[in-house]
This record gives C-alpha cells, structure tokens and sequence, in this order.
C-alpha cells in the first residue's frame, strides 16, 4: 500500500509538472502564431489521441510516461512541399528569433510560476511547522559556538527566522556559500543573545542530509511528561500516572523527551530506576522496560518499551500571510532555489560537491510518497520544490534541453546569424550522450541509496 502511495504521488507530482510545463510552450507557440501539430504527454509510441481546434492539433498520450512535448510545424523535422502558404508562414523557424526565444523560455517559466503560485497559496493559508525553538547537542559544533537547548532562533545572517524549516533552509545555504553563521537568538533569563558559528564548521557537512543535525541541532522537544499509561503495562505496574514529570533515569539526568526514550530503549528487559515529580513532590520508582522487536534503517532490532505515551510533540506554530506577502515571500523562494540549486551544480563541476547529490527518480519517488503521508501542505511544497528543479534544469546550456536551444538563439542575436545546422547537429548529439549520463548517474546513486 505504501508503495502505491508512492507511485502514485510520484506520477501526480510528475506528470502534472510536465504537462504545465509543455502547456507553456503551447501557449506561447500559439500567441506567437506557430502551427502546433501535436502536444503529447509522454514520450515514444502513441497510445492514444485525439484532434480538436481550427488548426486539428493532435492530444495523445504517449507509451513512455515520463516526459512529455509540444510538436510545431518545424522545416527541421520534415519537408514542407505542397502546404499552403498561410501555413509555411507558421512554421516555427521562420518565426523571428524573439519569438523562438519567448517560445523556448515558456516551458521552464511555466515551472516557475507554479512554484510561485503554490508557495503563494501555502504562505496564505499557513503551514503548521515547529518553531525556531532549538536543542543542542553537547559538544556539538553549534554547542561550541554557543547555542544552548532551549534557545529561540530569531534570525540567522539577519535573515528572520519563525520556523524550523526557515532555520535549516537558511543553514543550507550558509552551508554551500561556505560562509560564517550570525546567529540571533532569545534566551530565557538573558533575552537578546548574537552568536557566530564559523564557516569551519560548515565543512563537509553532507548537504543533501540532515545539516542542522551534522552540528547539533533539533527542534526542541518537550520535558517528559506522561501523558497517557496504558493498561497491563511495565508502567501501570510501577506505579506511574498521567502528570509525572519524569526528571532521570538510572541517576541521570534528561530533560527532554527524546533523551528519555533513548533510554528506555537502550534497556530491553532490564530494570532502570526512575527519578520523577508528581504534584511537585520528588518521587523514585523501578521500571522494567519490556523487550520489543522493532525495524530501523539498520534491520530488526530489541529495545525497551514501559507502554506509556510520554509528551513528544514540539511547539507548532501556524504563520499565515496576507496575500501580497505571501506572493513576496513565494517569489523569494523561488529565486532563493534556483540560486541555490545552481550553485549546488556549479560546485559539483568543479568536484567541491560529490556527484553522489545527484537524484533521479526513485528518490523523488520515495520523497513524494514520504511527504504526501506528512499532509497535503509537505507535498505541495515539495511539488513546488520539483517544479523549480525542472525549471532550472531545464534552462542549463545543455543541446537537446530547453537552455541550449536558447543559447543557440542568444548566439544568433549577437552575431545576426543562426548556428549552423552541422553544428547544431553535433552539439545535439553530445548534449544526448550528456543527459543519458546524468540519468544513468541519477539512477545508479537512487539504487545506491536503496542498497
């Protein structure tokens, strides 16, 4: 069932973008007065089409899902003998090179104003996320630098911070820029606080990973409190009751949720003492945590369970926009990821980044699926997140994509004469050998990952 969930939010994620992807390229082909003979989702063999409107374009759909085109009228592809002249006069080269440009450039912008227009709508309605409220591993880098558990990030390089995701995005890039991080924070007891944690400690971190936890960071979790003790339980049978705040185990010392399960866990069948308070009034029992086969990403493993729910959940905080804001804000995103996103390649070119960041479409298969079981506003963001990715790919000097078509139209507008077709066949064929590579590339890592 899983794996269907996946599938499908893939194929929906997918296919959706492609198809207002190539819808750009329609659109503006038809502004522009281009005959358009077929707009085909997927690619290879037809499977299905059907023609409408005065020009009869065909609608089909195409063997292979992934893909998809927009076919003009193009002498390129075929000879032209015997049409109408009012037709030759559609034909797509003869199209002046703005137009070919404005053609070319819809396709990705299409991704773009997507994107816009679905963070747009998520800044509007306003995502319930955890706070900026941290805890901070000991010893870590962040703790070196200061950041105490606790803490409550208000900005970072005098970018504002409200929420977790705001706080690792701002990281990240901090992260690829290779530069310090001005960290301002509130602190109970001495309000305002500046910090700086030095580009060292950026260094190597895995990018694609979890960068707040490679230095130390978490959202910041509750203190353990028994919510909930369930019947028949290790728990029940020590005595314990909703309200207890649970303050040790074994003489030591957690203060947060989290560091108390791990304990638990880490005593399967083994009896653990219990330092807790109950109405204010310290308290001591002996628990012993039941043993429990449970799965992780290291195989099947025994850890301790005393069949009590424990208060686990961050602070959540929900931050609607007015419309203009969010529009503000969602136009920021997109250009934030597009930079972003190009950096990332421009540092894997000159080897400062492991190729093994780049991802194909298991691992966007496995996200989609991840997030659409996070809720509707995690899988809309990370549609939007893929919406740019295509764009910005899509827009790379690569013969074949959408970006070396433009470069080969950008040439033609500096020197006033088109690339000559010898050329732009040879360039098409090393741009294909290019793309087959980084797919095979992106598969290879996706299956990597899987292993």
């Amino acid at each position: 069932m899983i794996f269907l969930q996946k599938v499908l939010a893939f194929v929906f994620c997918l296919g959706s973008l492609v198809v207002l992807h190539e819808l750009g390229h329609y659109l503006v082909a038809r502004w522009c007065g281009v005959k358009v003979l077929r707009f085909s989702v997927g690619m290879g063999p037809v499977v299905w089409s059907r023609r409408f409107g005065k020009d009869q374009t065909e609608w089909a759909i195409s063997a292979l899902p992934l893909g998809g085109y927009v076919k003009m009228l193009d002498a390129r592809e075929g000879e032209l003998t015997g049409l109408p002249e009012a037709d030759l006069q559609r034909e797509f080269t003869r199209q002046n090179v703005w137009k070919r440009i404005a053609i070319v450039a819809a396709g990705p912008i299409a991704n773009f104003l997507v994107a816009i227009a679905l963070y747009a709508g998520l800044f509007m309605h306003g995502v319930e996320e955890p706070t900026s409220k941290i805890s901070v591993k000991a010893e870590s880098q962040a703790w070196q630098a200061g950041l105490r558990s606790g803490d409550n990030v208000v900005s970072i390089n005098e970018q504002p911070v409200h929420v977790w995701s705001e706080l690792r995005w701002q990281l990240v890039q901090a992260a690829i820029d290779k530069q310090s991080v001005r960290v301002a924070l509130e602190r109970a007891g001495q309000g305002h606080v500046n910090l700086t944690l030095a580009a060292s400690a950026l260094q190597g971190l895995n990018l694609e990973g979890d960068v707040p936890g490679q230095l130390g960071l978490d959202v910041a979790r509750p203190l353990p409190v028994v919510l909930r003790v369930l019947p028949g339980g290790p728990a029940e049978r020590a005595g314990l009751q909703a309200g207890d705040l649970l303050t040790a185990v074994d003489g030591v010392a957690v203060d947060n949720s989290p560091a108390f399960i791990e304990k638990i866990s880490a005593a399967p069948g083994k009896p653990v003492l219990l330092a807790m308070q109950r109405h204010g009034q310290p308290l001591t029992v002996s628990v012993v945590p039941a043993a429990v086969e449970a799965k992780t990403a290291q195989g099947t493993v025994t850890v301790g369970k005393i069949n009590a729910e424990i208060a686990n959940r961050p602070d959540m905080i929900k931050v609607p926009s007015s419309p203009p804001a969010a529009v503000a804000k969602a136009v920021a995103r997109v250009w934030e990821t597009c930079t972003m996103t190009l950096k990332m390649i421009g540092k894997m070119v000159t080897g400062e980044v492991s190729l093994k960041n780049v991802t194909g479409p298991i691992t966007i298969a496995d996200y989609a699926g991840q997030t659409a079981q996070m809720g509707m506003e995690y899988y809309l963001s990370f549609v939007a997140f893929i919406s740019i990715s295509l764009g910005v790919m899509n827009l790379l000097p690569i013969p074949v994509l959408d970006g070396g078509h433009l470069l080969y139209y950008s040439l033609e507008v500096l020197t006033g004469r088109s690339v000559p077709e010898r050329v732009g066949d040879i360039a098409q064929r090393l741009g294909m050998g290019l793309l087959l590579s980084l797919m095979l590339l992106a598969v290879f890592n996706d299956v990597a990952r899987l292993l």
